[in-house]
């Protein structure tokens, strides 16, 4: 018997609302329920068990912060589509499968690199938050590493972002990366004052300096015989310095040297001299004035 199309049901606005609605909300529900208890009862603990493991390292523990909530994020919509049916519907359809992941591979692929990159910087124990770095032709103290950039502020307070695929791909030095820190610096004296008498006020003026190590010791060489000038080498090391303390010492050394040098009559990097010869050659010209002069 055939059945007449008009007595087929019909599902009313309503019902059609509720297959599209019923689903969304159970996939609403988990994803909620899950977030929450991942964003309130795991984080928390999960923090702080790393705060206690690694206190004085926040690069570690920002890091943690954010890769955390994105695995919560993950797993919450992952338990949300189970929830809500939509794991079904997608593995049912090969093809939306198949043009989702191209998708994702495509658009994502530059978002992913950032990622694997800013794992990459979070795990390296010689880059943290707080270090001062340098790559290319610009240098900062590391204030943040995200997922995708690293926050850097430079010396003139500028704060910079960087894609953490650059850093990743570029040579970074870390000056200060270290527990001790060794300060160079050169000297000229005049050829006619005391060589032995500079040396020993220069390794004066680095022992005397609080923030100078004594083990090992400052030392003092003659570097080179120049122009002008005895050039004189001066070494000491700086324990767990900053790149204000680097300069705030080297000013306070350079000070020294020079009270130290003016109270003995040495003369500090004395002037060039050069002699000049030749001679000036003033001819009469016809009309009676006196011609442009001819130097040679």
């Amino acid at each position: 018997m055939q059945l007449d199309p008009l007595q087929d049901p019909v599902d009313t606005p309503e019902e059609a609302y509720r297959e599209v609605l019923l689903p969304f909300g159970k996939f609403a529900l988990a994803f909620l329920a899950v977030y929450l208890v991942g964003r309130f009862l795991v984080e928390p603990a999960a923090n702080r068990i790393v705060r206690q493991r690694n206190p004085n390292n926040p690069t570690i523990l920002d890091a943690f912060r954010r890769y955390l909530r994105l695995v919560v994020i993950v797993i919450g919509v992952a338990f949300g589509m189970a929830a809500g049916g939509y794991g079904q519907v997608l593995t049912n359809s090969t093809l939306i499968v198949a043009a989702a992941t191209l998708a994702i591979g495509v658009a994502g692929q530059e978002v992913i690199g950032a990622l694997i990159s800013g794992l990459f910087l979070v795990v390296n124990p010689n880059f943290n938050v707080g270090d001062w770095i340098a790559w290319g032709d610009r240098e900062g103290v590391v204030e943040a590493i995200s997922f995708r950039t690293t926050r850097v502020r430079t010396e003139n307070n500028e704060t910079v972002t960087v894609p953490n695929t650059e850093l990743t791909t570029s040579t970074i030095v870390s000056q200060y990366g270290r527990a001790e820190f060794r300060v160079s610096e050169e000297v000229g004296i005049a050829y006619d004052d005391d060589v032995e008498e500079a040396m020993s006020l220069l390794a004066e003026a680095a022992t005397s300096h609080a923030a100078v190590m004594s083990d090992p010791e400052p030392r003092v060489y003659f570097s080179e015989f120049g122009d002008d000038e005895l050039v004189l080498h001066v070494q000491f090391w700086i324990r767990n310095p900053t790149r204000q303390d680097i300069l705030r010492i080297r000013s306070e050394f350079g000070l020294a040297v020079k009270s130290k040098f003016e109270a003995a009559g040495i003369t500090i990097s004395p002037a060039a001299e050069r002699e000049l010869s030749g001679d000036l050659r003033v001819e009469e010209s016809a009309t009676g004035g006196k011609a442009p002069a001819d130097e040679r």
